[in-house]
Parts: C-alpha cells; structure tokens; sequence
C-alpha cells in the first residue's frame, strides 16, 4: 500500500463541527468604538498590565487595535513560536494571548510557572479541531514505525503525542534533515502544508487530511486573472494553501517569511495569500509598498477576497478589558491549564524543534 492510500481522512462529524463553531464565531458581536473610544480603552488596558504584572502578545492575524496595543505596551506582534518564546523569555508573571486557542496552550508549555491568559477562550483553529487527540493517536499506532512530525496548529495533546513540532517556517528544513537520515514519518495536520513539503523534499509522508478554512479558499483561476490586472506584483503565499495556488507564487513562506519578503524585495506591488490581518505589520515594514489581498472567490466563499479567520476576529480590546478585570482572572475562566504529563511531552518536542533551529 502506497503513502498516498493510507493517509488519514477528517471524518464528516468534524468537518460539521468547524463549520458550526466557525459560524458561530462570525456571529460574535464586537462593540463599535470611535478613535476616541480606542484610545482611551487602550490607555485603560495598559494601566491594567502593568498593574497586573502582565504582557500582551499578538498574532499578526488579529485585529489592528490589538497588535497595536501589544507594541505599544511592550509585547510583542508574531507568530504562534515567537510568540511563545517571547512570552518565555519576558518577565512578567502573565501573559496574554491574543490569538487562538493552541497558541495559549504553546505559551502554557513552555512557560509552564506563568499564568497564561487567552482574550477569547473560545477562539479555535479549523486545522486543530480537525486533529483530536485520540483519533490521531490510534492513526498514530497503526504505523509505529513512522516519525509523528506536527505542525504549531495543534491541541498540547497532540503535541504530547508528537516526537517534533514544526512551525511553517522550519518545515521543510526538519522534514529534509529526517528524510536524509531514512525516516519516515507522519505528517498533521494540515495537508496543503504537508503536500507542499513532501514535495520539496521527496520524503515518505502520510499525510492527515485538514485544512485551514482560510488558505483553503485561495482559488487559483482567480489569482492568475490578479496577476494580470497587475503584472509586476510579486505573488507571496503561505504554503497552508491549495497547491495550485502555491504553484503560482514567487515567494512561498510563514507569516514572518512573507513580511521579510515584503521588506527586501523591489518590487512595489504585492499580492497576498494569507489571512489580511498580516496586512497591518506588513504595512508597517515595508512603507509606500502596495498589498493586494489574494482572491478567494468561489462556490463557499462570502466574498471575493475576504481571507479572514472567523476565531482570530473573536479577539478584541473590550474583550482583553474584561480579562485583566481583577474578578475575570480570580474566575480563571480565561486561564490555560495542562495536565503536566501532557505538558511534559509537548514540551520535548517542541524543544527538539527549538534547538534544531538554533
């Protein structure tokens, strides 16, 4: 039986339950603020952190406001490891996680004595709802002779079950380094990522089939009429996308890649495939340059080019306000709490990651 036959397949229940929670994150109401209202809500939040001896840091997909307010306070605005690690290495005894559920859980796993605090608890990931612990861990046990290599986007269980954690950015560097030393290995979650690396590397991976409700829309047809509407752009692509859409990118990378991208490139123009919250730090580095949001217009598409994460859109300031209110922290219902032998495990591999890129 080839690779290809044995790799896994998402069951139709989960499919149905990212929809559900993903409609249901849509419908979340967020309070109309005006300039004034924004400034003084900010000005109130970082009273708050330093009160509570906290730090805010923000994936560059959420919310302006918020990775705003994480730079100007002192946090950070990054990826879910950067993040993590900057949680890690900062002083304060919280840390707020503006962002979606695993990236508290990673910020849990490495800084395991800090109290880890999400801004919407409810914020979920398609690609880690479509991994549950238990159904990967028997598809593990069926081929005990494979590496597990998982990708950040992932529960602390699954991590726990893992021998390496990836991020996008170092993917293909420790998929490469096993595949030179005869492994094979198991890939999850996503199948775009894991296509995209197997076939750069040439290794023997079966792969677990999910997908980002984001990347996923990227439609290819439509990015090629883009491309011609604008002939000297740049294509950059995150690599959780459609092959077909990879295909067409001049640059192929994480979310850090793409920005650097932006930033040393000549070119002015630039189309982009990943959630448009990156758009904002993306602006900020690489000032007087054009960004086109890459079209996602297709049968299950709402827009043209709408590519934003229903749960990253879940996080706002009133939100982060309610968190830091003295009473919601005492309640811990915002709190990320791991079982420490789960922790443990996570934590082993996704140091193996850590020293292998240092």
């Amino acid at each position: 039986m080839t690779a290809s036959q044995q790799e896994s397949h998402v069951p139709a229940s989960f499919t149905a339950k990212i929809k559900t929670l993903a409609d249901r994150a849509w419908a979340v109401k967020h309070p109309e603020l005006d300039s004034r209202q924004v400034a003084s809500l900010k000005d109130e939040i970082k009273q708050k952190l330093i009160e509570q001896d906290a730090v805010l840091v923000a994936h560059y997909y959420v919310d302006d406001e918020l990775q705003e307010l994480a730079d100007e306070s002192g946090g950070c605005v990054a990826d879910s490891l950067e993040m993590a690690r900057f949680g890690y290495q900062h002083d304060a005894k919280t840390v707020i996680v503006a962002g979606v559920r695993f990236m508290g859980e990673t910020a849990k796993i490495l800084s395991p004595q800090k109290r880890i605090l999400m801004v919407e608890t409810e914020a979920e990931c398609s690609l880690d709802l479509a991994c549950p612990e238990k159904e990967f861990s028997e598809f593990c046990d069926q081929h005990p002779d494979r590496t597990v290599v998982v990708y950040a986007n992932t529960s602390a269980g699954v991590k726990a079950r893992a021998d390496w954690v990836v991020t996008s950015s170092i993917a293909l560097k420790v998929v490469k380094h096993l595949h030179e030393k005869g492994e094979k290995l198991i890939w999850a979650p996503d199948r775009f990522l894991g296509g995209y690396v197997q076939k750069q590397t040439g290794a023997d991976m079966l792969l677990w089939q999910a997908s980002c409700i984001v990347h996923e829309e990227f439609k290819s047809v439509a990015l090629q009429g883009l491309k011609k509407q604008h002939p000297d752009a740049k294509v950059l692509v995150h690599p959780e996308s459609p092959a077909s859409v990879v295909a067409l990118a001049d640059v192929v990378g994480s979310t850090s890649q793409i920005i650097n991208a932006a930033v040393e490139s000549d070119a002015k123009t630039f189309i982009v495939a990943t959630e448009s919250g990156i758009f904002h730090k993306m602006k900020q580095a690489a000032p007087g340059k054009t960004f086109l949001e890459a079209p996602t217009a297709g049968e299950s598409a709402a827009c043209e080019s709408c590519a934003q994460c229903p749960w990253m859109k879940m996080n706002d300031l009133q939100r982060l306000s309610n968190v830091l209110d003295k009473r919601s922290i005492d309640e811990g219902g915002s709190e990320i709490i791991i079982p420490e032998d789960v922790r443990k495990r996570a934590e082993t591999s996704i140091h193996r990651m850590m020293k292998f890129g240092s």
